[in-house]
Formats: structure tokens, C-alpha cells, sequence
């Protein structure tokens, strides 16, 4: 993501979320109903009521306020409810009115949906009072239009003003029109306040009932499209299992990715994930591959599109101001520049990451394992070609065998790894490292990305796969001479190089990317395993960014001691891939536990204090929620825990649930291999029984002719 340390939130809010100009909004308690490219997010109440909260479609707020009153009612909101993805209700009491007990007698219940560029808001009052009511209610609503970059600034805009049409209310702006309309009930309609008001008479045991849709008609097209309903690019799934936080987790997350999907306008069969919300409703080279490969159980077509966006997108040419480089993958894409703090301004195609290259020729190795038609891999060959020559030669720039970075832009991202914060590669004193930064994690992928395009290419009689293992040789070795550092506890690799090459020392959860990636020999791998359980890193609800005894360790800060879900999954599957099952286990458990917290949509990241210190943990109050690779890292968390792992061109499938400690037992439908459904069973003593294709040597489970 492109939270640069400069943007971060400072200060408090108060409970009404009027936010200070300047200050990024705050979201820990905000509501998100969702159907990407359009959001809302509101108050618990339902209400849109400042700070970040609106109706969103294409980074445009299209609502700024909504809000329900009764007139000369107090509203008491008792309850909402994610209902799905794209669908939130909220119930609220209304005080005094109707009751002969002490009991509640009338209610207002408020049913949110949302499709692309609609938002549709049903309201229902209900009567279980013994007498007659009458009530006015007053739904005022408004818009600023502003763009998502200023509302992530915490720069306010004027309200526009109203008209009336269509019985409802209407604004424009040159780009948009945005109509607010009664579909249901018959509403005074008063422009000059924004309001529809509607008198309402119920008897006893009665209800009424209203209903308005918001609709966005702009003059440009969606720069991606929403994927359908029923295009969705993987089977349905069900997990069951009696630990019900990890049924809630699964079923919450697949939702979720499903209304995060976008479509690429080029070729709108090629679907991908959208980074997350609110902010990166957008395509992201990094997150955008990570979550896919994470999602390769469910199967390859995701991969696929994902990989074919990309690939449309690879850079063809050396442009200094945007940082393309021939065969690299782009860091993202919007409509418009994205203005950061402090003079930083990213264009809207910009290529500046140095990890989004490597990842992208693993994800296509990988889908091809799992069974992507070998004719869609041929065809993406020429372009893993030239990703390959991107890490010799634009990569490696200084040609010391070592992928580094460096904002040659001067107006882009200072640190352009994940963790791309300004503050986030330190020395464990606290001050920051110079660029240029080799980061040790993206050697790890470089290393993973040239065997495999090595195995791509020798798989498909092309040319060069010798080169690139002799390459990734090279580049371990100098790994190894380079990376290594030692303290009271023993040998570690540091997070980075600096401009000097001198080994930035401080602890990381960097260590979790390295694992079984091929970079490590056993005994460094089981180094870093033990570094992992460690209390400084795995905090018992995932594992921290940086470690707790460097200095500027921060539970709060972005990258400086956080907990991000994906980053925690990696190391999970990392674990299991080195040998270390155990620790993998305990590190899973504890992103189960952190699941609870957040009602099984896990955060892009939260607060690194840890189960020593707090019962539940605490929300990051800036995290995006939903994002795509928090929420796809449950299937990577299940792909380790059953040791799953596929060989289609080999003809194998395996598996080893040697991590399933404390998931078990369970049961896996939806998957697919080959294209071809697969089912997975984990019984209490942890044997694994799948429903796989007879084409496929089933290795470390029995087979069963029946679904799991």
C-alpha cells in the first residue's frame, strides 16, 4: 500500500468523526457494505455522518451524509448486522413512543444494499406497541463529490447545493450526476435542505415502510468495471468446522473477496482483486498477485486474469517519472495523480515496486502447478521472459547481484517494498536506512522467481532456464555473505541493505518471507523459525512487523510493530514449506484468535500489543476493511495447515496436515485442481481424506468417493 509515513493519522477523533483538516480519517469504527467499484461507509447507527463516511463509486463520494431522524424522537441504536459483503442492516429503538411497559414498542430497522453505482436504503417501523402512532420521519442526505484523495487528506469540501427531480433530490458537477430518489412511500421533497420527509400513521401491530435509491450516472466509464454476480472466478466453498471462529473467518472473507473484484476494461473476462477498501479499490501489482496466489486452491482462473491485466500493463519503456522499466509489473493504477503528504505525487500508472516483478513470475509458476492450461501459460511466457531480464537488469542496478531500490522520481514512494511507509526500514537503533535498500525479503522472491521461471522454461522447451539458475546461485550466495547479522540470541538476516550495502540490523517479520522459498539452508531456516516464536515477533494474534526490542517498536506504527494478516499467513505457509509445522500452527492460531475480535473481517492490519497485554487485540484506527490479502489469507492459513500442495504437470497431489493442530477436524468443499473440483476431510486424529481427480497421485491422504 502507499501509506507513506507522513500520512499517517495523528491525534484523536471525536465519537462524531468531524475530522481536523489535514488529519487522515480514522475507520476502526466504521461500517463498510461493499460491491466494488461502489462502497458506503457509515456509522454503526447507518448514518453517514463525516470524517471518511459516504457513498463511494470510482473514488468519487457521490453521498457525504444520510441520515434517518424521527422528529422529537430519540433514536437508540441497538444493533447492525453484515448481512453480506454488499448488504448491512442497523435497529435502533425509538424512545417513548407507543410503550405502555418499560419494554421498547417501535423500532426502526434500516436495510442497506449496495450494486455498482446504487445504493439502495429500505426503511421499516414497526408497531408492537398497544396503541396508535404518528411520527414524522426526515431522511436528509447531501453531497461534497469530493475525490477519494482528498478525503483520505482530511480536506473538507463544500456541500453542493440540491435540486429536486424526479420526486427526490439531484446534484451534478461536470463529471457526475448523482440522483437521490424515493422508490417506495411519498415524501415531501425540500431541496433547500436536502431532506425527504415522510408522515407516517400506524396502528397497533402495524408497519410502514420506505425505501430510496442513490444512483451515479457519470460522463466516463469505469476504469474497471464490477464483475457480476454470477462471474465470479471460483466455485462456491464451505468450510465446516466446529471451531466456529474459523467458520465465521472463512465464510466472511470469500464473501468479502467476491464483492472485490473488478474486471479489466481491455478484456472484462480477465478478472482480478481489488486491493481494498476504502482506499485501494483499485489494481495493485503487489496485492493484487499475493492475493491470488493465496487464492490458487480455489482455482487458477483468478490467477489467470489476474496475471493477463498485468501483463497488459508491463512496462515497455524507461520513463523516470512514472519509474517504468521494461518487463516490470506496475505498482497501481487510478484515474487521476494521487497527491501524498510532503510534495509526494504519484501518477496514476505508476511502476514504482520492486516486488510486484519477482512475484509475478511466482504466481505464474505456481498457477501452472495447480493446473492453468498449459496453451495460457505458453502465451504468458514472453512476458515472465521479460520480467526475468527486469531483475538482471533494471532490478539489480548497480550489478552486485542484489535486487535494490530508489525513488528516481523524487516525487514517488521512498520505500517501495510492502512495507512501504517512509518510516518502516530502520536500524534497531531507530534511524531510518538511505537508499538505495536492498530488503531482504525481496530476495527471497527474486531468488524463488528465477527457479521458477527456470522450471517455466524448461518445461516449455524455451530457452535460458541454465541462465536463470545459475543467476538465483549467484544471488543466494550473495545472500548468505551479504544479509547475515548476529546478536545475543544468535545469526539473523537483517531487514535490508543500505546505500552503503551496510546489513540494516534490526528484526522483522521479513524473516517469515524468506522461509521455503529455496533462499535458506536448513539450519539458517530453523534460525529463523525460532526467531518467529519468539515473544518479540509472534505476539499470539499474528506476527509483529518489527521486533518489540528495537527501538521506536511501536504497536501502532503502519510497519514499526503492527500485525498484518497476510504478512502473518506468509509466514505460516513459510514455516510449513521449511519443515517447521509447529510453529506454524501457533502462528495461525493466533490470526484465528485476532479474527474474533474484528467478527471475521480481519483488517489490512491492527495494533501489535499482543495477548500478554490485551484479551482481544486492538484495532489500527487508519486500517482499510476489507482488504484482499487480510481476507484471502485464510485459505493460505488452510493450504498450510493441510500441508496442501499441488503438481498437475507432475501428476501428484499431497498433503500433510502436520500443522493442523487446533483446526481440526474439518471439512474443505469448493476447491479445485486442474479445473476439476477437489474436497479435503481433516478428521480429530488428523488423518486427511480427499475427492480428487483420478489423473492425480493423491500423496499423505486416503481418497474418499464421496464429497468431504
Amino acid at each position: 500500500m502507499n501509506m507513506v509515513v507522513q500520512g499517517h493519522p495523528a491525534g484523536d477523533l471525536p465519537s462524531t468523526q468531524v475530522v481536523t483538516e489535514g488529519l487522515q480519517p480514522f475507520l476502526h469504527d466504521t461500517c463498510t457494505t461493499l460491491y466494488a467499484p461502489s462502497l458506503v461507509l457509515s456509522r454503526p447507527d447507518g448514518d453517514l455522518a463525516g470524517g471518511a463516511d459516504g457513498f463511494y463509486h470510482g473514488d468519487r463520494r457521490m453521498l457525504s451524509s444520510l441520515s434517518v431522524r424521527v422528529e422529537g424522537v430519540p433514536l437508540a441504536p441497538v444493533r447492525h448486522m453484515l448481512r453480506a459483503a454488499d448488504k448491512t442492516t442497523f435497529r435502533a429503538v425509538l424512545r417513548g413512543v407507543g410503550e405502555h411497559t418499560a419494554d421498547p414498542a417501535v423500532t426502526l430497522h434500516r436495510m442497506r444494499s449496495v450494486a455498482p453505482g446504487v445504493l439502495c436504503e429500505e426503511l421499516e417501523i414497526a408497531n408492537a406497541g398497544l396503541q396508535r402512532i404518528q411520527l414524522e420521519v426526515v431522511l436528509t442526505a447531501a453531497t461534497d463529490l469530493a475525490r477519494m484523495t482528498d478525503v483520505k487528506a482530511g480536506r473538507p469540501r463544500p456541500a453542493l447545493p440540491a435540486r429536486t427531480e424526479d420526486g427526490g433530490l439531484a446534484w451534478n458537477d461536470d463529471e457526475v450526476t448523482v440522483r437521490l430518489r424515493p422508490t417506495s412511500g411519498s415524501p415531501q421533497v425540500e431541496p433547500a435542505e436536502g431532506k425527504l420527509r415522510y408522515q407516517v400513521e400506524l396502528p397497533a401491530g402495524g408497519t410502514w415502510r420506505a425505501a430510496v435509491e442513490c444512483t451515479v450516472v457519470a460522463d466516463e466509464p469505469d476504469q474497471f468495471p464490477a464483475v457480476a454476480r454470477d462471474a465470479v472466478p471460483w466455485s462456491p466453498t464451505e468450510l465446516r468446522s466446529p471451531d466456529r471462529r474459523l467458520g465465521r473467518l472463512f465464510t466472511r472473507s470469500v464473501e468479502d473477496l467476491e464483492r472485490l473484484l473488478l474486471s479489466d476494461t481491455q478484456h472484462p473476462e480477465d478478472r482480478f482483486l481489488a486491493a481494498g477498501s476504502p482506499w485501494f479499490l483499485t489494481l495493485f501489482g503487489r496485492d493484487s498477485l499475493w492475493a491470488a496466489r493465496m487464492l490458487l486452491p480455489l482455482g487458477t482462473e483468478l490467477a489467470a486474469g489476474t496475471l493477463r491485466t498485468l501483463a497488459r500493463r508491463q512496462g515497455a519503456t524507461t520513463d523516470p517519472r512514472t519509474e517504468e522499466q521494461p518487463g516490470k509489473i506496475l505498482h497501481e493504477v487510478r484515474r487521476e495523480a494521487l497527491d501524498l503528504r510532503e510534495g509526494s505525487r504519484l501518477p496514476p500508472l505508476y511502476y514504482g515496486t520492486v516486488d510486484a516483478t519477482p512475484l509475478w513470475v511466482i504466481l505464474l509458476h505456481d498457477a501452472w502447478r495447480w493446473g492453468l492450461d498449459p496453451q495460457q501459460v505458453r502465451d504468458l511466457l514472453p512476458h515472465a521472459e521479460a520480467a526475468l531480464e527486469w531483475l538482471a537488469d533494471h532490478g539489480d542496478a548497480d550489478g552486485d547481484g542484489l535486487l535494490e531500490y530508489i525513488d528516481t522520481s523524487g516525487h514517488g514512494l521512498a520505500n517501495q517494498g510492502w512495507k512501504d511507509s517512509g518510516d518502516s526500514i530502520r536500524w534497531r537503533d531507530g534511524h531510518l536506512a538511505e537508499s538505495p535498500i536492498a530488503l531482504c525479503e525481496v530476495q527471497a522472491y527474486a531468488y524463488e522467481a528465477a527457479m521458477a521461471g527456470a522450471a517455466l522454461l524448461r518445461a516449455f522447451d524455451r530457452p535460458g532456464a541454465d541462465r536463470w539458475e545459475e543467476w538465483a546461485g549467484r544471488l543466494r550466495r550473495r545472500f548468505r555473505e551479504s544479509f547475515w547479522v548476529e546478536d545475543e540470541r544468535g545469526r539473523y538476516p537483517a531487514v535490508a541493505l543500505d546505500a552503503d550495502k551496510r546489513p540494516v540490523d534490526s528484526a522483522t517479520s521479513g524473516f517469515g518471507h524468506l522461509l521455503g522459498t529455496g533462499l535458506l539452508d536448513p539450519q539458517e531456516s530453523a534460525l529463523l523459525a525460532a526467531r518467529i516464536a519468539g515473544p518479540e515477533l509472534d505476539s499470539g494474534f499474528g506476527l509483529r512487523t518489527l521486533s518489540t526490542d528495537s527501538t521506536g517498536f511501536n504497536p501502532f506504527g503502519y510497519h514499526i510493530g503492527s500485525i498484518w494478516p497476510h504478512d502473518t499467513a506468509i509466514a505460516v505457509y513459510g514455516l510449513v514449506r521449511a519443515g517447521f509445522p509447529q510453529e506454524a500452527a501457533s502462528l495461525a492460531g493466533g490470526l484465528i484468535a485476532a479474527s474474533e475480535a474484528f467478527e471475521g473481517r480481519l483488517p489490512e492490519l491492527f495494533a501489535g500489543h499482543g495477548s500478554l497485554v490485551d484479551s482481544a487485540p486492538a484495532p489500527y484506527p487508519a486500517a482499510c476493511r476489507p482488504q484482499a490479502w487480510s481476507a484471502a489469507s485464510v485459505v493460505l492459513l488452510l493450504q498450510a495447515a493441510l500441508g496442501l500442495e499441488a503438481d498437475v504437470p507432475g501428476g501428484t497431489l499431497s498433503l500433510s496436515p502436520l500443522a493442523a493442530h487446533g483446526i481440526g477436524p474439518l471439512s474443505l468443499s469448493g476447491l479445485q485442481v486442474a479445473g476439476v473440483p477437489l474436497s479435503v476431510r481433516l478428521d480429530a486424529e488428523g488423518r486427511a481424506y480427499v475427492d480428487a481427480p483420478d489423473t492425480l497421485t493423491v500423496q499423505g491422504a486416503d481418497r474418499t468417493g464421496e464429497p468431504a
